[in-house]
């Protein structure tokens, strides 16, 4: 099944990212945004920017009566993804492949308990460095989107299927054969690099270099290491290597998503982050004293919202 057309759900920062990108090169009139009345007329009045171009996109309300799209895409903070799995009801059919950029390790379960796990790719979205604020997003990295099978192994025919949709689009990615390894890679940098950027209310800069700060965010990535071999995930050395190189690369100014949260008086994903990993220190009866500190930081910051 070739793919040919693609609905996005939700529009912060990687939303935008790769509608923006599928807009440039693909018909426009295969491209769903999916969102609702009120938020399309806002989006409409307001524009949205990537880069300083204005993006053009299709846009579609949840109750539309459509065939199901070939690719469907959640791109929501996890706090709105049960209404992002209501939303696109109409978008998905028995033949529909199922990506999720959310961050954590949990979204693709939820979602495919809904549709079918045989309908989902694990997925991750990593190496990008962008920076929305309020209309407008702006990067200096696009990253890509490391995607594979559920199971593992090798390529099924939907990997294979998306891998030749995003050549054909030019949109870099990567195929992974053990993704719950990458997942959980991606997880424990987010549980670093967001919270320590944001405990300490800085930018990429604030732990590209040697110092206090960089070993924090290391001491909270160490923290999910031991707890993941609970979870039957071995993260060595070589994988806090890989990770930390790709958070060097980043734009230094740049924000990750919970400091961009907090600037702009949002709830962020603290939960996700040292929440799960508090709940798993819990549960392994393992302690997690750094997760423990970043979370109480953070969620000070939020009570004062």
């Amino acid at each position: 099944m070739a793919i040919k057309t693609v609905s996005i759900i939700g529009l912060g920062a990687l939303g935008v990212l790769y509608g923006h990108h599928l807009a440039k090169n693909m018909p426009l009139e295969n491209l769903r945004i999916i969102a609702d009345a009120d938020r399309i007329k806002r989006y409409k009045m307001d524009k949205i920017y990537c880069n300083h171009e204005e993006v053009d996109v299709n846009f579609m309300t949840p109750e539309t009566p459509c065939s199901p799209s070939d690719l469907v895409i959640f791109a929501v903070k996890y706090k709105d993804l049960k209404d992002a799995i209501e939303a696109v009801k109409h978008q998905v059919g028995n033949q529909t492949i199922l990506l999720s950029t959310l961050n954590g390790i949990n979204s693709e379960r939820e979602i495919g308990n809904i549709y079918g796990m045989e309908k989902m790719l694990y997925c991750v979205a990593q190496g990008m460095d962008a920076l929305k604020i309020g209309n407008e997003l702006t990067y200096s990295n696009q990253g890509i989107l490391c995607f594979g099978d559920v199971e593992g192994g090798q390529p099924s025919e939907k990997t294979l299927e998306v891998a030749k949709f995003f050549e054909s689009i030019g949109l870099p990615y990567e195929i992974e054969n053990d993704m719950k390894h990458r997942m959980w890679g991606k997880f424990m940098t987010n549980v670093g690099v967001n919270q320590t950027i944001a405990y300490f209310e800085g930018d990429f800069s604030t732990i590209q270099k040697d110092g206090p700060k960089r070993k924090m965010m290391i001491a909270a990535m160490r923290e999910v290491m031991t707890l993941a071999q609970y979870e039957g995930v071995y993260l060595s050395e070589n994988d806090l290597e890989y990770w930390l190189k790709i958070l060097d690369t980043l734009n230094p100014t740049g924000r990750p998503s919970t400091r961009q949260d907090m600037e702009a008086k949002r709830i962020s994903e603290v939960d996700l982050f040292a929440g799960t990993v508090i709940s798993l220190g819990k549960k392994h009866q393992i302690e997690t004293p750094i997760n423990q500190m970043l979370y109480d930081r953070i969620k000070y910051f939020e009570s004062l919202f």
